[in-house]
């Protein structure tokens, strides 16, 4: 049995796997839990990230306008399932250059020390990663970027390592980003980052195919007693264009650059009517995990086809058995 490294928290969305469901993680039987008209002028709610709150939950959405302009709003739970997510978005405090908008989207979210930090693609002459910090969800103040352009996904780690803030990100492009790696930056302060590492990339060939176009990270990393578990995304391009699937990793707990054990089957990917049809379809692309740390319970926040918002189930010793049973060789 390994451990996840963490709080205790009770009451984590959790639905038991089924009896006929062999994949290391299985939906929800309700899903999705946010349809795409969950607020009156969006034309879809997905790529989001949630954290425990108060008791109950709290998180910061990606909702498409009904003309298309990505923005991102405050939401809360009292069971993380059932959502009610503000009808206008974030209004970020800070300096004025900082804090012009060209758009913002795919937010992760984790609570450091007495904050609730908020990372996301943030548009500043083309896509970097955009930070704030809350302590309420109401009030927002924003840092500096993290980047230059160009580059998503940046996922803050959930503690210092090494006395440092730490990120997982993905360096970009203008555009739809045919390629991408994942990398490791460190920060004294949160303002400048630097030290970065290369910690691992695509797979050629046909050994893991589904993840031969590019990767990214997906929710805040997860510590256990045998290291940081990353959830990632990873793409395919088919002759119907890219496929989004989700595998999982383990890095070193001192050096997250370093990994020691990875995935090579998926652990999850576009099945159902509401992953394979939407906006943008095939796509289930992770961006929160709430976890239990005391019966090693992790629920899983996806997108789905950039349209809705499902939810899915796992452990850590599903994961890890996973990792084991069909590991990539180096």
């Amino acid at each position: 049995m390994s451990k996840i490294i963490g709080e205790k928290l009770s009451n984590i969305p959790w639905q038991d796997k089924p009896a006929n469901i062999n994949a290391p993680v299985w939906r929800y039987s309700a899903n999705p839990i946010i349809n795409r008209d969950a607020i009156p002028n969006s034309n879809s709610v997905f790529n989001s990230a949630v954290v425990p709150f108060e008791g109950g939950f709290a998180g910061v959405f990606r909702c498409d306008s009904k003309s298309v302009s990505m923005d991102i709003f405050a939401g809360f739970s009292d069971d993380g399932v059932n959502w009610k997510i503000n009808h206008e978005p974030i209004v970020f405090e800070g300096d004025e250059e900082v804090i012009k908008r060209e758009y913002r989207y795919d937010p992760r979210v984790i609570k450091i020390e007495d904050r609730y930090y908020i990372t996301w693609c943030n548009g500043y002459h083309g896509p970097t990663i955009g930070i704030a910090y809350t302590t309420d969800f109401k009030t927002f103040h924003q840092l500096e970027n993290a980047f230059l352009p160009y580059n998503r996904n940046g996922v803050l780690f959930p503690r210092k390592i090494n006395d440092h803030y730490a990120m997982v990100s993905r360096p970009s492009d203008t555009g739809h980003t045919p390629f991408g790696d994942i990398f490791y930056s460190i920060s004294p302060d949160l303002t400048f980052w630097g030290k970065h590492r290369y910690v691992m990339g695509t797979v050629d060939g046909d050994a893991s195919a589904w993840q031969s176009k590019k990767i990214g990270p997906g929710p805040v990393p997860i510590e256990t007693d045998k290291g940081w578990l990353l959830i990632y995304h990873g793409v395919i391009n088919t002759c119907n264009g890219f496929v989004y699937r989700m595998g999982v990793a383990l890095l070193d707990i001192n050096e997250p650059w370093k990994v020691i054990a990875r995935s090579r089957n998926y652990i999850m990917g576009p099945e159902t009517l509401y992953e394979c049809v939407g906006d943008v379809p095939n796509v289930t692309f992770p961006c929160a995990a709430l976890t239990d740390a005391e019966t090693g319970r992790i629920a899983i926040y996806y997108g789905c086809a950039d349209t809705v918002t499902g939810l899915a189930f796992t452990t850590v010793d599903e994961l890890l058995e996973y990792m084991e049973k069909f590991p990539l060789e180096a």
